[in-house]
């Protein structure tokens, strides 16, 4: 385990992966996968909760989190993925950024209280 990770290693984790797996059990947001998108790493994770809605069509996603055999397929189809199915991908998931940003979470927040 690395411990803290300061936020230049952190970018540099990003940079140097082939993807961002992320088995989450449960998620209310999933704002790390989001980070993950706009660091341009491609983005594995369950497809339960709010996680497909964050990911939308620019993620690959598994049905089963505790299934490791079906983690472990998806990792192998992701890392076997040609170059421009990955540049595709990274495009997705630039654009799946922009539909969450915190302005619009401040008014979505505020309309919904007001």
């Amino acid at each position: 385990m690395p411990g803290y990770v300061s936020k230049e290693e952190k970018y540099y984790l990003y940079e140097k992966s082939k993807c961002f797996v992320y088995p989450s059990l449960y998620e209310g947001f999933g704002l790390t996968i989001l980070e993950a998108m706009n660091n341009k790493t491609l983005v594995i994770t369950a497809k339960n909760s709010s996680l497909p809605e964050v990911g939308g069509d620019a993620a690959f996603y598994y049905e089963d989190v505790l299934n490791y055999e079906e983690l472990g397929n998806k990792i192998l189809e992701v890392m076997n993925l040609k170059e421009d199915e990955k540049q595709d991908r990274i495009k997705r998931g630039l654009e799946q950024v922009k539909k969450f940003t915190w302005e619009k979470c401040a008014k979505e927040t505020l309309d919904t209280i007001c």
